[in-house]
């Protein structure tokens, strides 16, 4: 082999991007075969993948996107390239159903069938389960996630699990197929779905990544990423107040927008509500695509999207709420409020009470905070009860989510208290949240009710984890901030009533100052 060739060989085994333009042939949506040249949501799943290949050696990568926007053709096209150019490779491929199935096989196939002479590994074996390629004990094949014992013996070092929400036996396959999989370096898993309803094997499993408690990345693909879904605009065109917001909190065109109402209208079939399926299955977000806003949950997904996209500036003292994980996979969470800002979320998974002692008495001495508001249920009231022994008295305050609210009349108890607080000052605009994933899912997860006498009673978390919910750690956090009137809580004589009447002016007069201005 002379060096330029050993050159354009190797780039090709090293860049996916450069060989798959290259070496790759894939079937367009409208018949055409054409060179394979990633998309944007083919381009920003390969740099979240490679980004976490390179960190810790392998891939784990879960993946919720609307219809037809590519995802199994790039996965299918990495795995191709893996086992044409490593030895000892095995890929399988796992749908919910047979045609689906062979669709994959198929594309796979398409892509050996195409594969330039130069790179093309010879066939050993190839039929309607398995491509295997000669000398190198490397190749694909396929399975369906209605047999439940698929590729339980199997030793794999790919594996593509395609429309995973919609696998009749889940549970089966998360401890046999899932399981062929060592954990050895160079490995990858995909999973991959549009979303179908709550509670099922791969919300489980997306909520878990969300929340950064499972060794998969969340990776969400939004349906505008894609440049075919436009339609022509027509003259009389006129948008209603939802797709004004839409345009402007998404960046969607008028041209985007005809298309969404196309689709609406075809998704409206035989009474189905065609703005639900819409979101399910061409969704703009992640909480969107799972359908957790609904008329029994007590903050609607738009209002936490607006607050993630809108601006508004810090004033004031800063407030912390700190949700201590009681057990299991809960997280501890910890949020900062300054005025209409909510900002600075952490969240940590399996820490004891001395480690988050520790990192909340850094907060408390390095941001200096007016108070701390911490959740004594359960590991929270070993924080307090430590940060006090340090020396924090005038800075931390308890909060027992079941007790008394301040107004009795209205809110059943304490949280639910901070919920209502909470949501008050939501929609008192302008309005500033965190623009992250999973505090909007906290935020949205929740559903509520009202007392035999009329107060607002939350759901309990362990109810939420009934249905499939995790538990909302972070938006725990947050609403914590609303825990009591900050003048209630002044203990220093500089900070006397007089004093602090006057914060509240300046901070009231703020808000209306915020309110006029555009954002």
């Amino acid at each position: 082999m002379d060096p330029l060739e050993k050159q354009i060989r190797q780039r090709l085994k090293d860049n996916f991007i450069h060989y798959a333009m290259r070496c790759l042939k894939i079937r367009t949506k409208s018949g055409v075969v054409e060179s394979f040249i990633l998309n944007k949501a083919q381009t920003y799943t390969h740099d979240l993948v490679e980004e976490q290949k390179n960190t810790t050696g392998k891939v784990r990568a879960i993946i919720l996107k609307g219809r037809q926007q590519g995802c199994s053709t790039y996965i299918e096209g990495r795995f191709y390239w893996k086992v044409t150019h490593h030895p000892g490779m095995r890929a399988f491929i796992l749908t919910h159903e047979e045609n689906a199935t062979n669709n994959l096989f198929e594309m796979a196939k398409r892509y050996h069938d195409n594969c330039p002479v130069l790179v093309k590994p010879t066939t050993q074996a190839s039929n309607a389960k398995e491509l295997i390629f000669a000398g190198m004990d490397s190749g694909y094949k396929l399975g369906t996630a209605g047999n439940k014992s698929v590729g339980r013996s199997s030793t794999i070092q790919f594996l593509h699990g395609s429309e995973a929400a919609f696998w009749q036996h889940a549970d089966e396959h998360a401890k046999g197929i899932m399981q062929a999989v060592s954990d050895s370096p160079n490995t990858e898993i995909f999973i991959e779905s549009t979303a179908n309803g709550v509670g099922n094997y791969f919300h489980q499993q997306w909520q878990l990544a969300e929340a950064g408690i499972s060794e998969f990345i969340p990776i969400f693909i939004p349906w505008y990423w894609q440049n075919e879904y436009v339609k022509k605009v027509p003259e009389d065109f006129r948008l209603d107040s939802e797709e004004e917001e839409l345009k402007r909190l998404y960046g969607l065109t008028d041209s985007q927008l005809v298309w969404r109402r196309s689709k609406i209208i075809d998704l409206s079939i035989s009474g189905t509500d065609g703005l639900k399926s819409f979101k399910q299955e061409y969704p703009c977000n992640a909480n969107e695509a799972f359908q957790m806003t609904g008329e029994d949950t007590f903050i609607d997904s738009h209002l936490i999207m607006r607050a993630r996209k809108s601006k508004a500036e810090k004033y004031g003292p800063l407030l912390i709420g700190v949700d201590g994980a009681r057990f299991g996979d809960d997280r501890t969470s910890i949020v900062r409020r300054q005025g209409r800002v909510i900002f600075g979320v952490e969240s940590y998974i399996k820490k004891d009470t001395m480690e988050v002692t520790g990192i909340v008495h850094n907060i408390i001495v390095n941001e200096n905070p007016l108070f701390v508001f911490i959740d004594i249920g359960g590991l929270g009231a070993g924080i307090y009860d430590r940060l006090l022994e340090l020396g924090h008295k005038k800075k931390i305050v308890a909060v027992n989510f079941g007790s008394k609210a301040l107004n009795e009349k209205k809110y059943a108890n304490k949280r639910a208290e901070m919920w209502g607080l909470f949501k008050e000052w939501l929609l008192q605009e302008p309005v500033k949240l965190p623009d992250i994933d999973s505090l909007h899912a906290d935020l949205c997860g929740t559903k509520y009710k009202f007392d035999s006498n009329g107060r607002l009673l939350m759901e309990r978390k362990e109810d939420m984890k009934k249905r499939g919910i995790r538990s909302p750690d972070e938006a725990d956090a947050a609403i914590l901030t609303f825990a009591y009137p900050q003048t209630a809580l002044v203990q220093d004589e500089c900070q006397k009533k007089e004093v602090a009447k006057q914060v509240m002016s300046q901070m009231n007069k703020h808000i209306e100052i915020q309110r006029n201005r555009s954002w």
